[in-house]
């Protein structure tokens, strides 16, 4: 669809949270009738900013109304199970997620980010390049702004850096990124794939269905998952994927060989291209981010920059210079010789494996939260060789202990964040970690994992 055929069409955008209100000022700037429906209660503040935008609306449930559309589009936190939703396609009316009207209206290249794991730290990663770089970029998507937010800033020189979820990638249907970047897939959310990680899986593999020959696959080739899916497909279609490995060396992409970092790339950087050439980027001691799933991370933010055309030198510079993102591994602060690691943002089992595996020290572990049909099987070996303390906390705390707790030395079931701390501290010996990471989502008592990790980072504070 493009701009000339939004101009008059009726528009239906569900979900009045970021992504949905950014879409729908957005679509009604460019000319089309938008209804905006919310099942939550009526909020004054946003009410007031539709009607000044023209905007129709409804609070407090989905009504017929919604229904009297050419299309939908979707807010991310709306499933595709919602009934408002399963009535539209069973009357064939299209549903669009937010990324996708979007990508219809921005005139700059788009690279973006998804997987399971290491998203937002990668996402911030190449934006921290692009700084560094002195280029013309935005950041948006899953990492906190809409897509839609910032289309009437972008020129055509303009990157657009996304990161992407699965459920923005559920109702796609041209979204092309000039580059995508697929980290790696292990289960999560699959409350919302009717607990299918073949459903999940493929929703991930979606952020290159649309790409072309001319444009660049990056993918994670030590992920069995993403690997047997990606090679074939690529094949397929003639498209050259770049892989990135920690673990072997490569005929292209980006690898660690003897301890650096090595870029094997098309001279002319064009995707195509089949001369390869092999730079020795840095040393991999040198990145700025510590742990095995940093290097993925880095590795597929060095191909994606210089993809972008970002010089060498601009990428060794940002990826030792680059400071991490909130939430992620972060450490808070170390008191009475004990490391407080806030690692909020870890809401599945395996971004606690990585979180794991990254310290060498004794660790004390708060995890638990909302439940998202968590498998906590593949912690048990690094819970047994790593942690000493187990603090259950919050809705599922008692599935942890239950499921984890015989493989440390220690456990306590915790209600509050607070109750939480108080045993981490009680476990914890000089030299230790003191780890929030919950495998879990946060909305037992949280809005969100960032509302989890301020509250830790601030009761830490306060020792």
């Amino acid at each position: 669809m493009n701009p000339v055929e939004i101009k008059g069409s009726r528009i239906t955008v569900v979900g009045a949270a970021r992504s949905g209100l950014a879409a729908a000022k957005l679509l009604a700037s460019r000319g089309a009738s938008v209804f905006l429906t919310e099942r939550g209660s009526p909020d004054v503040a946003v009410a007031e900013g539709l009607g000044a935008e023209g905007i129709r609306y409804e609070f407090g449930g989905h009504t017929s109304r919604a229904l009297d559309a050419d299309f939908l589009v979707l807010s991310p936190g709306v499933p595709t199970s919602a009934d408002l939703v399963q009535d539209a396609l069973s009357s064939d009316i299209a549903v669009y997620s937010e990324i996708e009207v979007a990508s219809w209206l921005c005139k700059g290249p788009i690279i973006a980010v998804t997987g399971s794991n290491g998203k937002t730290t990668t996402t911030s990663l190449i934006a921290h390049l692009f700084h560094t770089a002195n280029r013309d970029f935005v950041v948006a998507g899953n990492i906190g702004s809409a897509f839609s937010g910032y289309i009437n800033e972008i020129g055509d020189d303009t990157v657009v850096v996304l990161e992407v979820s699965s459920f923005q990638l559920d109702h796609i249907a041209t979204f092309r990124p000039k580059v995508s970047v697929l980290l790696n897939i292990s289960p999560d959310h699959l409350d919302r794939y009717e607990n299918n990680f073949d459903l999940y899986a493929r929703s991930k593999f979606r952020v290159f269905e649309n790409q072309q020959p001319t444009d660049w696959l990056v993918y994670n080739h030590d992920d069995e998952v993403v690997r047997d899916f990606v090679e074939p497909w690529c094949a397929e279609r003639g498209i050259t994927a770049w892989p990135i490995s920690n673990e072997r060396q490569l005929e292209r992409g980006a690898f660690v060989r003897d301890g650096r970092v090595v870029l094997a790339l098309p001279e002319t950087l064009n995707p195509q291209s089949t001369v390869i050439y092999e730079e020795e980027l840095m040393p991999s001691d040198d990145l700025a981010l510590d742990g095995r799933h940093n290097i993925y991370n880095s590795l597929a933010a060095a191909i994606a920059a210089r993809a972008m055309e970002i010089r060498s030198d601009v990428v060794r510079e940002s990826l030792t210079s680059f400071e991490g993102v909130p939430n992620r591994l972060e450490t808070v602060r170390t008191v009475h010789e004990v490391t407080y690691i806030n690692d909020s943002k870890a809401t599945n089992v395996n971004a606690v494996w990585y979180a794991l595996e990254s310290f060498s020290k004794p660790i004390v572990l708060i995890a638990g939260g909302r439940d998202k049909g968590n498998d906590y099987g593949p912690l048990e070996r690094l819970v047994s060789e790593k942690v000493k303390g187990i603090v259950g906390l919050g809705e599922s705390g008692g599935r942890v202990i239950a499921e984890l707790g015989s493989f440390a030395e220690q456990t306590a079931r915790a209600q509050t964040m607070e109750e939480a701390i108080q045993y981490a501290r009680l476990m914890a010996e000089p030299g230790d970690i003191v780890l929030l990471s919950p495998a879990c989502a946060s909305f037992d008592l949280y809005e969100n994992f960032e509302q989890r990790g301020e509250h830790f980072r601030h009761l830490v504070r306060s020792l």
